[in-house]
């Protein structure tokens, strides 16, 4: 098993990337991303959030410092003049672009110059004299605190050369510290800050990052910078909004509605008796085309569209699909620590044209009794594009927006050719949780012997693991099954040659691994650890466990599909972010569908609304030459929870696109919910 501990990459001033897991292995961060990677960290070390703004000389200072700046009076004059009366984070990343950090080189030469005697230190009077009264003066307190540390001061003189040294220590040592908490601190990764945001395991290598929703806290919902030029968007002025539309929308309690994804009448040809259950009356109605026969043995009665169960007898009916052809293919979707969900996607074939059926649920693993697991009540979706001619271009057919119950479906015609299957969930119930769990359950134990085993509970979680990646429901991984695994837990392959020997040291039937292999791949894992369970861990958490063993950060589901005319085939080629195609599907979909609303003078910027008994999704629209800041406030609403997790953001949109703003669902499906949003132009 290629399963590898997280690793903690190398921190410098200038060139720092968070620590490397497993999906981000592959995709190094380009210059871009360390460089707002590194401006986080540093605005980080001095406020609380990103959301705050710097406001005042002392706070800008301080920022700059810590971003490895060694700004002089002149350079803080600059970017803070009498007119200011605030800075962005945005505007900090600017002034980072246009002052270099100090290296440890340009530290030594501007001591040097002030070491007469040529040793490396310079006497405390010298340094009184120099820094009191020439270029920009500091004051006598100012002094003694450089005098007073104890590393690199000795014998009245001042050791430079020491203190460069820990002058660069401490500032590598500080956004080492920073970049470490955001690496682990989920709430802190899933802000958005300025223009930027990380990229995603599976993201366009392009070195430019594409813009992304920018958050901005309540306090700061009429003040922006304006990003025209670098002079003005340093001094950050109050803005107002130009205007606002206003949608409002009353859903009903979902748990007592009908259902409106019904099942087509001809799927069910046929019934077969299978275990027994107790009838409840003398004679029971039965579908067309009943399959009749005790149990043990296999008749027919295809005209009989009653049959009469004798009093009390014992019979259970299962369904045979024999028009319709029937093809299911599992998969997961995985909250990642930054709050980006990736799922596995498909490519299926319809050999001719067919009426089809497809649905798709989340998976039902096995449960403690009584105690409901969290995944099923997260919200599954399915758009089918079709691809013409090139995966690039794909064309969007549909998604699945009826629903039974956790059940997501569609019917219609579907001529031949290769669809994509996109899975998507809207991340409002499928998120990190606020209290994470302490008490770590045992993985492993040693007998009397000193020889080792999986727990009872640990067996029981492999199992269900099992299930989830056997994605074609055989019982046994394929290596390209298996490989999804790797990917996901390891950021590695398992190539023929490795698969060849685990095909010959552990249980495997027609070159797949059987569940008792896959057993036996973590217990040799164990093994190798000597009962160290860490890396058992990093699986467990790569597949959404906590410590507690409980599934919270993934939701598995399952997807059915059914054809009248041609069996369909259907294939997990990737698992990869819920973005880029996904998004565009999206947008089409609420454009065609959603209710439409024009900014009130600005007929170009558009806001797209479409509900469904389920959730509700917002998308906006710029047609205009120009970037757009869209304000949103979803404070009025009732009973709703959004994908976001703030009440009060801000998006920007780019000229000449659209991008979804927001899902929003119910916090309570049995209880009416309100949806009040309010979305304003700023100026």
């Amino acid at each position: 098993m290629a399963i590898s501990p997280r690793s903690d990459a190398t921190f410098s001033s200038q060139k720092s990337t968070p620590s490397e897991s497993p999906r981000t292995k592959k995709f190094p961060l380009t210059e871009e991303e360390i460089f707002y990677m590194n401006c986080r960290a540093a605005y980080l070390t001095v406020f609380k959030s990103s959301l705050e703004n710097i406001i005042s000389k002392d706070q800008l200072y301080l920022a700059l410092q810590h971003a490895g700046r060694n700004p002089s009076q002149k350079t803080i004059n600059k970017y803070w003049t009498p007119q200011t009366a605030k800075l962005n984070f945005d505007d900090f990343c600017i002034i980072l672009r246009k002052e270099k950090p100090t290296s440890k080189a340009e530290l030594l030469k501007s001591f040097k110059q002030l070491d007469v005697n040529d040793d490396g230190c310079i006497l405390h009077t010298d340094l009184y004299k120099f820094l009191t009264k020439r270029g920009e003066k500091m004051t006598r307190e100012e002094v003694n605190a450089i005098i007073n540390l104890t590393d690199v001061n000795a014998d009245g003189k001042f050791d430079y050369i020491k203190f460069c040294k820990l002058y660069m220590t401490a500032n590598e040592q500080c956004l080492k510290t920073t970049l470490e908490k955001l690496e682990v601190d989920s709430k802190m990764r899933r802000h958005q800050f300025g223009n930027h945001i990380e990229g995603s395991p599976e993201r366009d290598p392009s070195p430019v990052p594409k813009p992304s929703p920018k958050i901005i806290r309540k306090t700061d919902q009429e003040t922006f910078s304006n990003k025209g030029d670098t002079r003005s968007s340093l001094l950050s002025a109050t803005r107002k909004f130009k205007t606002s539309v206003s949608f409002t929308i009353t859903m009903g309690a979902n748990g007592n509605r009908n259902s409106k994804l019904t099942e087509p009448n001809l799927i069910k040809a046929g019934m077969q008796v299978g275990s027994w259950l107790t009838a409840t009356s003398a004679s029971q109605p039965c579908p067309v085309n009943l399959w009749h026969c005790p149990r043990g043995s296999i008749s027919t009665s295809k005209n009989s569209s009653i049959f009469e169960f004798p009093k009390w007898h014992k019979w259970c009916l299962l369904p045979v699909y024999q028009d319709w052809q029937y093809m299911q293919s599992k998969g997961c979707f995985f909250l990642e620590e930054d709050g980006e969900i990736i799922s596995h996607q498909y490519r299926m074939q319809i050999a001719q044209r067919s009426m089809v059926y497809l649905t798709i649920k989340p998976l039902n693993l096995s449960q403690v009794e009584g105690k409901p697991s969290p995944w099923l009540s997260v919200d599954t979706a399915l758009y089918i594009l079709k691809e013409n001619e090139s995966q690039a271009n794909l064309q969007l057919v549909c998604f699945t927006e009826l629903r039974n119950r956790e059940v997501f479906g569609w019917t219609g015609e579907l001529g031949p050719g290769i669809y994509w299957l996109i899975p998507s969930t809207t991340g409002c119930r499928l998120r990190k949780k606020i209290n994470p769990v302490t008490d770590e359950a045992q993985l492993v134990y040693r007998d009397e012997t000193g020889k080792l085993f999986l727990t009872k509970e640990f067996k029981s979680t492999l199992s269900d693991i099992f299930e989830v990646i056997d994605l074609d429901g055989n019982g046994l991984l394929s290596l390209e099954e298996y490989n999804f695994f790797e990917l996901r837990t390891s950021g590695e392959k398992c190539d023929e040659d490795a698969w060849a020997v685990c095909r010959d040291n552990f249980d495997t039937k027609r070159n797949e691994l059987t569940r008792q292999g896959f057993m036996d791949l973590n217990l040799m894992e164990a093994n190798d650890r000597e009962g160290d369970p860490c890396d058992l861990w990093v699986t467990l958490h790569s597949m959404g466990y906590n410590k507690a063993l409980e599934l919270t950060e993934a939701c598995p589901f399952v997807i059915d599909i059914y054809a009248e005319k041609c069996k369909p085939k259907i294939k997990a080629v990737h698992m990869e972010a819920c973005s880029g195609q996904l998004e565009k599907a999206i947008c089409k979909s609420v454009l065609s569908k959603g209710d439409a609303k024009v900014m009130d003078g600005y007929e170009n910027i558009i806001v797209h609304t479409y509900s469904c008994d389920t959730w509700i999704t917002s998308v906006i629209e710029n047609k205009s030459d120009e970037k757009v800041i869209i304000h949103i406030n979803n404070e009025l609403s009732k009973n709703c929870v959004n994908n976001r997790g703030l009440n009060i953001f801000a998006v920007e949109v780019g000229p000449k696109s659209t991008m979804v703003c927001q899902h929003v669902m119910p916090l309570n499906e049995r209880q009416e919910w309100i949806y009040y949003c309010i979305y304003s132009l700023i100026s």
